[in-house]
């Protein structure tokens, strides 16, 4: 089981071209991949979206690429631009009243005035794409073991909390098992106060055992309840993605506990319905936080 949440940066030279990649991921409803490249490499946004979605199946991804290379990218001046660009300021100058002279080093700093040789400057990209997605998967490897070290403490975290849970699972049937002569010797002394009035309701008399017997049977829902929690125990040690499948077991609980408090209508088992439902808003929180 994963983490949704991580942080991972790998750093790798080769042939004069030094990749850095920062990859940080949080919990999210489904997959979404922010990535930030060089420009020269945007072309390859796809490509490493496929790596990423080989390696993360649900979260927030957030994934920032930066290189250096020693190799100079191929370039020549394109003298029309320069031209222009030197008309274009001289004129402002001039209006602004400047007087420093304009140098050739000004013009130089624009990038526009290089005119770069297509086929060299993708060759280089491509050299430079496979240095960067060598990269991405020493971090994606990185943010495995991360994500999985922190699943385990999740696991850790809520199979105490479910052990809690089926405990109090326990008490609340041996309470339930309690209360039906108690409930049975309140029935009789409600059905002996008809008698002395000399007014027997028989339709009040069958809806009494009837709402009797249905507060007292909660051993439908507490069957689903620990039906939920065996398979949740057990997607706990999947290898897959769960994340969403314990999420709806989480409402299923809750939705079960919720319905065995109201239909008890006794003191102890609300207590321990109370602390049930803590116990599973705190699965809940952490939950979100599972691949």
């Amino acid at each position: 089981m994963k983490s949704m949440t991580a942080l991972s940066t790998a750093t790798l030279s080769e042939h004069g071209i030094r990749a850095t990649v920062e990859i940080r991921t949080v919990n999210g409803r489904y997959l979404e991949i922010t990535a930030r490249l060089p420009k020269q490499l945007s072309h390859k946004e796809v490509e490493l979206r496929e790596i990423i979605r080989s390696a993360i199946h649900r979260g927030s991804v957030h994934v920032s690429i930066k290189t250096e290379s020693d190799t100079p990218v191929a370039a020549a001046l394109n003298p029309e631009r320069i031209e222009a660009y030197w008309t274009q300021l001289e004129k402002l100058r001039k209006k602004l009243k400047i007087s420093a002279p304009l140098s050739l080093g000004d013009i130089l700093r624009i990038p526009d005035v290089f005119i770069t040789d297509d086929a060299v400057a993708l060759e280089q990209a491509e050299q430079e794409w496979k240095v960067v997605a060598k990269t991405v998967r020493a971090a994606l490897a990185s943010l495995d073991i991360m994500r999985k070290n922190e699943g385990k403490e999740l696991a850790k975290d809520i199979r105490a909390r479910l052990k809690s849970i089926e405990e109090r699972v326990d008490q609340i049937e041996q309470r339930s098992m309690q209360r039906i002569p108690e409930e049975r010797e309140r029935l009789r002394g409600r059905i002996a106060q008809l008698f002395e009035s000399d007014e027997i309701d028989e339709q009040r008399l069958q809806l009494e055992i009837l709402l009797l017997a249905d507060k007292l049977d909660c051993s439908e829902e507490i069957v689903r309840l620990r039906s939920h929690l065996k398979f949740f125990a057990e997607l706990l040690k999947s290898t897959d993605p769960v994340g969403r499948q314990l999420t709806f077991l989480t409402q299923e609980m809750n939705r079960e506990i919720n319905t065995i408090g109201a239909k008890a209508n006794d003191a102890g088992i609300s207590q321990h319905v109370v602390v049930i439902k803590e116990e599973l808003e705190r699965i809940r929180e952490q939950v979100q936080n599972i691949e």
